[in-house]
């Protein structure tokens, strides 16, 4: 499902290959709509929950379209699944919704804090999938990723933010707060944890919650310096104030214990922070790619 709008975009998947795109069915909808949400939902084996709002400054902005799309059509999702017996919903939540650790490495019993709109939005959405399966015995899994990171990746996230910077000329390299720690897992490897959940056997999975990551956090400031010596480039970090979250929304450390996930369906992840980073600022490093990306400006 792509949102409807009226220029007919489809965001990344408009660059996929010919050969690829012929085999994806493309529908037009919003994930806040019950109707659209029914019928794409139709003869499915297994749905892929990631329609939501993800960027958390906005969030401050807009908390109630927060609250619409993340918990209210993840509401519309579980609905459609009930009334269609879908044998199999995975969806997403976010490593957010614990808030600054309180212990580490964070596993799946971690208190959730909604530090932000954005994450209280993904809390009300993770309940909501525990309802269902406890109340109508929904078979839903809750897949937690860590950091996801890689090509294509909005500048709302901060190596995006890093890399088109850098790629663009620059050495003075605008950021937020350096001292928070995240957990970066690359975009493959997140898929892959999609792929395994989907594919689990029920008793492995259903009913669950499991954590995506690598169990390696890195300082924001210290991962500006890996990528500028990946992309040979001088790295100067410089605080930009719009960049800062609200004191008591920052969180400051998010580090992944994912041991629960590889013993449910033998996951693990299979790139290093620094492959991960390689891949992806060569992808950053075209042209074409770069192209698409406004180095220039704060992207909320």
């Amino acid at each position: 499902m792509v949102q409807y709008n009226s220029f007919g975009h489809r965001g990344w998947l408009d660059a996929l290959a010919p050969d690829v795109l012929g085999s994806v069915e493309v529908v037009f909808g919003d994930v806040r709509d019950p109707g659209s949400v029914l019928d794409l939902l139709q003869d499915t084996e297994v749905v892929y929950h990631l329609a939501a709002l993800i960027a958390i400054p906005y969030s401050y902005r807009a908390p109630r379209s927060y609250l619409d799309t993340n918990a209210g059509g993840t509401l519309n999702v579980l609905e459609a699944a009930r009334a269609l017996r879908t044998p199999r919903v995975v969806h997403t939540s976010t490593s957010e919704v614990y808030g600054t650790a309180r212990s580490v490495p964070i596993d799946e019993g971690h208190p959730l804090q909604g530090q932000s709109p954005y994450s209280a939005s993904k809390i009300a959405a993770d309940k909501l999938a525990e309802s269902y399966h406890l109340s109508f015995e929904m078979p839903v899994a809750t897949l937690r990723p860590f950091n996801t990171f890689g090509p294509r990746q909005s500048a709302r996230a901060v190596i995006p933010t890093i890399m088109s910077q850098l790629a663009a000329g620059r050495t003075e390299v605008q950021l937020g707060l350096l001292t928070p720690t995240r957990d970066f897992t690359f975009v493959k490897d997140t898929a892959a944890a999609f792929a395994a959940v989907g594919a689990a056997p029920s008793e492995a999975v259903v009913g669950r919650v499991l954590n995506a990551g690598t169990g390696r956090e890195i300082a924001i400031g210290d991962l500006a310096t890996t990528i500028g010596h990946i992309m040979d480039r001088p790295v100067h970090p410089v605080g930009d104030d719009q960049r800062l979250r609200p004191e008591g929304s920052e969180v400051m450390r998010l580090v992944c214990d994912a041991s629960a996930l590889r013993e449910a369906t033998g996951w693990a992840p299979r790139y290093t922070l620094e492959e991960g980073l390689r891949e992806t600022a060569a992808w950053f490093g075209t042209r074409e790619n770069l192209a698409r990306y406004r180095s220039d400006e704060y992207n909320v």
